[in-house]
């Protein structure tokens, strides 16, 4: 028998394609979605306006008064947040006050979810866990075009490293954290998407669950 609440977990490192990947699927299905990195990187958006440093300084104030409106901000998907959501994921009472947030939005409906640690942690019991992962290369160049890049601009190539250089770094302090690290579970069906397009992710995505859901009946 199918386990309530329905839920399928997106992990990844970023700019994989999880996020287009998993908005898409929850439409396909009919289940809400959530964002999670976007509630670390509202947190992060929060402390640098207030100049906290989340290296040095708790974000777990920011994180309790985080609002719906905190989420719709057009300047979380910059550089500077990269870092900063990085460092906010790294503290364990800023984690523990978001896990809560996330099972909630699953609890009556279920939900798809994505993040880095919704198959490991938020929903360990997940029916469905798929790991969406891309070469950094690929990832950067994404990142770079969903944030306005332009690659006939002079100098697009050293913005381009410079991007790929943020997204290493923060794989290595995902992966290399002591709360929550980035990984993939045991159960997860992994997608890489280099040489995929986005209906490609979908329709594997959409196999999957399906083929989890006859598995569970």
């Amino acid at each position: 028998m199918l386990r309530q609440p329905f839920v399928v977990a997106v992990d990844g490192p970023a700019a994989a394609g999880k996020g287009t990947l998993a908005k898409r699927l929850a439409d396909e299905i009919g289940l809400p979605y959530l964002d999670t990195g976007l509630l670390y990187r509202a947190v992060a958006r929060r402390m640098l306006d207030v100049s906290e440093d989340p290296a040095h300084t708790s974000g777990l104030e920011q994180a309790e008064g985080l609002s719906p409106e905190d989420l719709l901000r057009g300047d979380l998907r910059v550089p500077e947040v990269d870092r900063a959501a990085s460092l906010v994921a790294r503290q364990p009472e800023v984690r523990h006050a978001l896990v809560g947030v996330q099972r909630r939005f699953a609890d009556e409906r279920g939900a798809v979810l994505d993040g880095r640690d919704i198959g490991t942690v938020i929903f360990p019991d997940a029916l469905v866990k798929l790991y969406v992962t891309a070469s950094p290369a690929a990832r950067a160049l994404r990142r770079y075009l969903q944030t306005g890049g332009d690659t006939t601009r002079p100098g697009w190539e050293e913005e381009l490293r410079e991007i790929e250089t943020s997204i290493r770094a923060r794989d290595e302090a995902d992966s290399a954290r002591e709360t929550a690290p980035l990984r993939i579970a045991e159960d997860a069906v992994m997608i890489v998407t280099d040489d995929m397009d986005a209906n490609a992710v979908l329709a594997e995505a959409i196999r999957i669950v399906k083929d989890r859901l006859a598995a569970a009946d």
